[in-house]
């Protein structure tokens, strides 16, 4: 597979290198013991960085995750960027899980929009109307519009979108980072299926959550 970005995602590469740094010299003043807990805490931050490829799945009408996580939300709600009643499934992205985000359908970007907000825990339901966050409203080639949104955690501190209004996004394209817990909130049209249930484990690109 012809994957077009680093193992380790760029966003991570400086606190990669901050914090092998600091255990080399830790290690080289102190001892090699002393140095253990930041050896641990390079672990950490390698594994929190990873963005491995996925496979996109062949079917023409499925969504896919766009995370990697734990699904907390499937329901029917408003979608507060388009305004029609829409199926809602939510993706809670705790600190072990990759944190790259994907495009969950093929679709041309209509709206980008930035909200501040507060940091409480992303596995609430409140965040989603109360944290930081960033949404995408894509159009599909069928005039179908969803919402896809970055939803900042107790941790996160810096949602990540590098895309702008009038470009294509494919199904599983690389679009965002979010740092240190978060979560996605996908808002799908009424007439989806969906293909998850609460608690389920998803994983970014690979994993179907409805079909539309």
């Amino acid at each position: 597979m012809n994957y077009p970005h680093p193992i380790l995602a760029r966003e991570g590469w400086p606190f990669i290198a901050a914090a092998v740094v600091a255990a080399i010299l830790v290690a080289y003043f102190f001892g090699f013991a002393w140095s253990i807990p930041l050896w641990l805490i390079t672990i950490f931050v390698i594994q929190f960085f990873r963005d491995p490829p996925r496979e996109v799945p062949g079917q023409t009408n499925a969504v896919v995750s766009p995370a990697d996580g734990r699904v907390v939300r499937v329901e029917k709600t408003l979608d507060p960027y388009t305004k029609a009643d829409s199926l809602l499934v939510s993706v809670f992205m705790n600190v072990f899980n990759v944190h790259s985000n994907r495009s969950p359908v093929d679709g041309t970007i209509e709206h980008v929009e930035y909200r501040a907000g507060t940091f409480v825990n992303a596995d609430l339901d409140k965040a989603s109307s109360e944290n930081e966050r960033n949404a995408l409203v894509l159009k599909l080639s069928d005039g179908t519009r969803i919402s896809v949104v970055q939803v900042a955690g107790l941790i996160a501190r810096r949602i990540l979108c590098y895309v702008r209004p009038g470009e294509a996004l494919a199904r599983g394209q690389r679009y965002g980072f979010i740092r240190f817990g978060s979560r996605v909130d996908v808002y799908l049209p009424l007439s989806a299926k969906p293909k998850v249930a609460v608690g389920d484990k998803v994983y970014a690109t690979s994993t179907i959550i409805a079909e539309l």
